[in-house]
């Protein structure tokens, strides 16, 4: 039995099984860089900005695949242009590699137009913004409510929440200026202190704008009064006009600057 296995056929057969087996592991491994490619690399084109057609001519020249990895939508950039590539222009990868694409999709996708009225500007501008719309031309329009939204228009018509609308359209905003349409008589705030003046302009849609001290004043809300602009009477042109002095007028929205004085004023006292 052992002087078998220790024949001289048996140990040329496996020397020759062993020649074989390591002959085939060389040629494998001489061939494995033929095989994949090995150290055939090249640089990946720059193709964002392409339409999607010129993006595959482009990389087909270059003997690479491609594929879509996204498609978002862009409305600065054109329909089916390339956003995004991966690998990266400049990336060194093997001939035949696929380079994925984000597109700028070709139909822009539509939202629900939401109801602005009475957001202040900067709020309606971020609201849009949020939804991938943008805020167009601003016209303003006498009303008490100052930086307010009264109407959202879209190509010059008052366009509904809920409408379905484009997304990155522009949507043009009507804003109140802060002033009423109405005109009233400016308001006579003479002897009155300055916390009774700023009740009264408060129940009347005014403001009261600079205090103007002519003295020292220790209590500002409890000084008096004793001039104010615009004031009350306009400049009389005739003294002795039987008619009177005529009065001025004012819109809700607008100021009245005051001056005041730890004591009342005359009853002679004239507004500056």
């Amino acid at each position: 039995m052992f002087k078998f296995i220790t024949s001289k056929s048996l140990l040329v057969n496996l020397l020759v099984m062993l020649l074989a087996v390591l002959l085939i592991i060389f040629l494998f491994f001489a061939f494995l860089g033929i095989i994949t490619n090995h150290g055939d690399t090249q640089k990946v084109p720059y193709i964002v900005g392409m339409s999607y057609d010129e993006a595959v001519k482009t990389l087909e020249a270059a003997g690479l695949e491609t594929g879509i990895q996204d498609s978002i939508y862009a409305d600065t950039a054109k329909a089916l242009q390339v956003l995004r590539q991966s690998p990266d222009a400049d990336a060194e990868v093997k001939a035949g590699r696929t380079i994925y694409l984000t597109i700028n999709r070709a139909v822009p996708p539509q939202v629900d137009m939401p109801d602005l009225r009475g957001f202040s500007v900067n709020s309606a501008e971020l609201y849009l913004q949020s939804l991938g719309l943008k805020m167009g031309r601003l016209t303003y329009v006498p009303d008490i409510a100052r930086n307010a939204v009264k109407d959202q228009m879209v190509g010059g018509k008052s366009i509904a929440p809920g409408t379905k609308i484009n997304m990155g359209s522009l949507i043009d905003l009507v804003i109140g200026n802060g002033l009423g349409a109405e005109e009233m008589d400016v308001p006579d705030l003479t002897g009155m202190t300055v916390e009774e003046a700023r009740n009264f302009l408060n129940n009347n849609n005014l403001e009261m704008g600079a205090l103007i001290t002519i003295e020292p004043i220790s209590d500002t809300a409890a000084a008096y009064i004793v001039h104010q602009k615009p004031s009350p009477f306009a400049d009389l042109i005739n003294i002795g006009d039987s008619a009177g002095p005529s009065i001025n007028r004012i819109r809700p929205g607008d100021i009245i600057d005051v001056w005041i004085s730890n004591k009342p004023p005359t009853k002679d006292s004239i507004n500056p």
